[in-house]
């Protein structure tokens, strides 16, 4: 096999979070709909909010994403290699001690 093998990943830290809303959820918040109000409907009164659908929000922590490139040969060792990547570039912070491959592609 030759060739090489382009690597994206993110670091997995402590306080990283993903949460999923509806939309009933959020608009059954006081202040989230006050903030609608006064925001998209200034002066108007008796005001009513609904929904059509059932529309999902992702409440997640941006990751940046890192790359580097393998050959391919080192494909069953990408996470280690990830992680050898993350400690030479320095990427590894306080509460991030881990690795999440995203995408790998061939060229």
């Amino acid at each position: 096999m030759h060739g090489k093998i382009k690597v994206k990943y993110a670091l997995i830290c402590d306080n990283d979070t993903h949460q999923e809303l509806t939309l009933q959820q959020l608009l059954e918040n006081e202040k989230v709909v006050k903030l609608l109000k006064s925001e998209f409907a200034k002066g108007v009164r008796n005001l009513s909010i609904t929904h059509q659908g059932e529309a999902k929000i992702i409440l997640s922590t941006k990751k940046e994403v890192f790359e580097f490139e393998v050959e391919k040969k080192d494909f069953a060792d990408l996470i280690e290699l990830a992680e050898e990547d993350a400690k030479v570039k320095k990427n590894f912070k306080k509460g991030c001690q881990a690795i999440e491959i995203i995408d790998f592609s061939t060229k």
